[in-house]
């Protein structure tokens, strides 16, 4: 039996190499394609043996002459606020150009395709929990703009090539994820606030902390990933999938405080341009298509990410 070929773009990023491992504990040969700009290599070291795993280094950018698939993961992009001032027009052209290639490659050789959306696509939102059906509150201008409308023209090109070209592809807006393999810089609150307890650094709060967020721990959002490409009834179309416990903020440093053996307290800082006040996904629909909700707990997943936590030399947690 042929095994299926799946190209996972960022692979060897957080996610992406989660995803790896789990495609190839299920049979599939993969193909890890990254520039390697905030992917890490060592986050793809133990897979490198493995007879069914191959890297592709290269750029979506430039165009790369990719091999046939069967599957494309398209989860390539930084994703790092800390990152949106720094590499605006690579984010903004690798979600948009990039998409475009991918698809391209999909109908040239008759692929199924993932792209990996974002809650970004939902701004500073005014309806709250965000359902699919909300077009969001984003300021296309701001300094995360590069990142929240080029992933939101990205849906755009999916959504044209399946009703142009008829390729078979689908959207999921990933919400805040977490989990071992972030990178320590990566500026986002779960790894800040853990980087910060182990050095034994108080832990920064932007605003009053009162602004609210859903974490969703790694293992649970590659099931959510895996139950979106494998779902028959969702060609063409998207679905969010994301934790459902709301917290605040200063609730989550209050969280990582406990979990932690540290002197660390908590001071605040001012909250940066389109922070969003309150994030939380509706998942109606992806209960309903395939019965997917997250099933591990926010204390349980801090303390696995903590395990994990090594003081990073090379920026990487775990």
């Amino acid at each position: 039996m042929t095994e299926t070929r799946s190209v996972v773009t960022g692979g060897a990023g957080f996610l992406g190499s989660h995803l790896c491992e789990r495609l190839l504990a299920d049979g599939h040969e993969v193909v890890c394609v990254d520039n390697f700009g905030s992917g890490r290599r060592e986050n793809i070291a133990t897979l490198r043996d493995h007879d069914s795993f191959s890297v592709f280094e290269a750029d979506l950018r430039e165009e790369p002459e990719l091999p046939p698939t069967d599957e494309i993961y398209h989860l390539a992009s930084r994703a790092s606020p800390s990152d949106f001032t720094d590499f605006p027009v690579q984010i903004a052209l690798t979600n948009t150009r990039g998409t475009k290639y991918l698809l391209e490659h999909a109908v040239e050789h008759d692929a199924t395709m993932l792209f990996a959306s974002t809650s970004e696509v939902y701004g500073d939102p005014e309806v709250h929990p965000q359902t699919e059906g909300y077009n969001g509150n984003v300021n296309i201008r701001g300094p995360r703009g590069c990142y929240d409308e080029s992933k939101r023209f990205g849906e755009t090109l999916a959504v044209a090539y399946h009703e142009k070209y008829g390729v078979d592809v689908r959207t999921i807006r990933i919400f805040n994820t977490y989990g071992p393999k972030m990178r320590a810089d990566d500026g986002r609150v779960v790894p800040t606030f853990l980087k910060q307890a182990a050095n034994g650094d108080d832990l920064t709060v932007y605003g009053s902390g009162n602004q609210t967020r859903t974490f969703c721990y790694v293992d649970d959002m590659i099931d959510g990933i895996r139950d979106v490409m494998r779902c028959e009834a969702l060609a063409g179309d998207v679905v969010n999938v994301g934790g459902q416990n709301e917290v605040s903020i200063r609730t989550l440093a209050q969280t990582v405080l406990e979990i932690c053996d540290t002197n660390s307290d908590v001071v605040y800082e001012p909250l940066p341009q389109d922070d969003p006040t309150k994030r939380r996904p509706d998942v109606t629909k992806a209960q309903r298509l395939f019965d997917w909700s997250p099933s591990v707990g926010l204390m349980n997943g801090l303390r696995r990410t903590l395990k994990s936590f090594e003081k990073p030399q090379d920026g990487t947690i775990g």
